[in-house]
């Protein structure tokens, strides 16, 4: 590709050429034939289906038919740095002020195969059982972000998640079943947020909306979270929604500017 760097002496060529191959998707290029990305990378057909077999085994492209894409794990490339630095940093004061206006613990987090982690949290009071720290992994089914953060994902990553991870009952009423759970994630995300009421653990209700990145993918996710002893579910629709809905809106137009 034109805009790659001048080789050195320590160069990994075939490092560059794998990171070519993936860098060859985009807005515009979602999706290729095997003849189109050795066009795009320069890589001869042999070459560019070696890197393409690669990259399927590590889980960063899928095939569909004649056609790859990326998959969304391609994004774990971009999270070390965005964990590490930017999105905590972009979506603290946006917690800290939601925090503030709804007087409830406010928090962000990232998917990691069938869990969230959390990468910021604002606590306001103890509302759960165990104490929620920067890293803490819960189930992504059983709570409000991890509902946005699934509904994010393309078809075939969730029909994997679906087939492969682990649902348990947290409590009574935590939906476990694949079905019913495609039916919720499907309403999700029509109507772009989640509202898990005592699926995680008894008297904690939350709800949560996506964060998108540049490239309109759901990147992160940020949830406010309460106790049904302090808010019934029609305040939290009526109240924290669109609160939250703000917010979310507000941290994505900041990631876009980035």
């Amino acid at each position: 590709m034109s805009d790659d760097p001048e080789p050195s002496g320590q160069y990994v060529q075939s490092l560059a050429r794998g990171l070519s191959v993936i860098r060859a998707f985009g807005p515009d290029r979602p999706s290729m034939t095997l003849s189109e990305i050795a066009d795009v990378t320069g890589l001869t057909r042999a070459t560019a289906r070696r890197f393409l077999l690669t990259l399927m085994e590590l889980g960063y492209v899928r095939a569909g038919g004649r056609l790859f894409a990326l998959t969304p794990r391609v994004l774990e490339l971009g999270f070390s740095y965005l964990s590490g630095l930017a999105l905590p940093e972009i979506v603290a004061p946006h917690l800290e002020q939601l925090s503030r206006t709804l007087n409830e613990s406010a928090s962000a987090s990232v998917l990691d195969d069938g869990d969230i982690v959390y990468i910021a949290r604002v606590p306001a009071r103890r509302i759960m059982t165990v104490s929620i720290t920067v890293g803490t992994r819960f189930p992504a089914h059983a709570t409000s972000m991890g509902r946005v953060l699934l509904a994010g994902l393309d078809e075939g990553d969730l029909e994997r998640y679906l087939r492969s991870i682990s649902r348990d009952a947290l409590t009574e009423k935590t939906v476990t079943d694949a079905a019913a759970l495609r039916d919720t994630l499907d309403e999700v995300r029509r109507q772009g947020w989640a509202l898990v009421d005592q699926e995680l653990e008894q008297g904690l209700r939350s709800i949560a909306a996506p964060l998108h990145g540049a490239d309109g993918r759901v990147v992160a996710a940020i949830n406010v979270s309460t106790s049904t002893s302090t808010a019934s579910l029609e305040r939290i629709s009526d109240d924290y929604r669109p609160a939250i809905l703000d917010t979310a809106a507000e941290i994505s137009a900041a990631l876009r500017r980035y």
